[in-house]
């Protein structure tokens, strides 16, 4: 059993950086694909980064490519989303997940546990 905790949500004006955490108790973290989804009002989730095991492999959506970073730190059980260069359509709650997976998959299905959600508010 895996618990997820986020935490580094916020308001922030357009062209600003959040920095995103999500501890993770229980065993076994490094066992886990991690990833981060946003789900924005009246929009399904969707998937914006995710990090393989040992960390050395990332993938992340169009439309945040080059302006954030996901990194995971397995001796604090942490996962980070650092978000740059905010835009007001990345208005949404962001939630972590885990995937007990060896791939980055981008389907909400096969993450077998999730965080609570943090709110993330860029203004314009």
């Amino acid at each position: 059993q895996v618990q997820l905790v986020e935490s580094g949500g916020g308001l922030v004006q357009a062209g600003g950086s959040l920095r995103l955490s999500c501890a993770a108790s229980g065993r076994f973290f490094s066992s886990y694909v991690m990833a981060w989804f946003r789900q924005a009002p009246g929009k399904e989730r969707e998937f914006v980064a995710g990090i393989n095991r040992s960390g050395g492999g990332t993938s992340y959506a169009d439309s945040v490519k080059g302006r954030v970073t996901i990194s995971r730190d397995n001796a604090k059980n942490t996962v980070y989303l650092q978000m740059n260069s905010l835009k007001p359509e990345d208005t949404a709650v962001y939630y972590c997940a885990a995937a007990n997976k060896y791939a980055i998959i981008k389907l909400t299905t096969v993450y077998n546990y999730w965080g609570q959600g943090t709110q993330v508010t860029v203004s314009s």
